[in-house]
């Protein structure tokens, strides 16, 4: 049954095609925009189209940026010797949050899925290696997902960057704060293990 109008259901029916939002948020999205004044209506719709419009990748990292090249590359203080290899700009933010890490990033955009059909040559791995045979790095961190996707996309670049006798480590995974032991999977217990650390 029809609750609303067809213009009603569609704005719902939108707002309920992004991550994230069921059903019950997009209708209380789609209400609260119908709420708001005009003018701030228009300026959220005037703010995504700009943002669509304005945003590409960064031409040495490749995250989302409003620049050709983005804030982290263009930073002095970060260290240039440094590069940590991640999924998406969302995992690079992630990282910046902690504020601990103070190289540069390579954000592939995506990672290796054949069942999704998938390859090395449609994220950015190609782009990688180019900027490593240009640039004096001494250090690949790769910070790609503990998924199987994750694991085999680290694993080829791995593969790819140490013959050149660039130093390439793999970001530990393990237990979370307040995790019980017994409710963990294995592979999370083993990766907790040889990430172990002295104390």
């Amino acid at each position: 049954m029809e609750y609303y109008s067809e213009k009603i259901s569609r704005l719902i029916s939108e707002l309920g095609s992004l991550p994230g939002i069921g059903t019950k948020s997009a209708q209380r999205l789609a209400f609260h925009i119908l709420d708001l004044p005009k003018e701030k209506v228009e300026r959220l719709t005037g703010t995504i189209l700009e943002a669509k419009a304005g945003v590409k990748y960064c031409s040495k990292c490749f995250c989302l940026t409003d620049r050709d090249i983005c804030p982290i590359c263009s930073n002095p203080n970060r260290d240039p010797k440094t590069v940590m290899v991640v999924e998406t700009t969302r995992d690079m933010a992630a990282y910046e949050r902690i504020g601990k890490y103070n190289g540069l990033y390579h954000v592939l955009n995506g990672v290796i899925s054949p069942m999704l059909g998938i390859g090395p040559q449609d994220i950015k791995i190609r782009e990688l290696i180019l900027r490593l045979q240009q640039d004096e790095i001494e250090e690949v961190v790769i910070a790609t997902n503990s998924s199987v996707e994750g694991e085999a996309t680290a694993m080829y670049i791995s593969k790819l960057i140490k013959p050149a006798g660039i130093k390439v480590s793999r970001i530990a995974n393990g237990i979370p704060v307040g995790g019980d032991l017994e409710y963990i999977d294995e592979v999370t217990l083993l990766r907790a293990l040889e990430g172990r650390i002295a104390l």
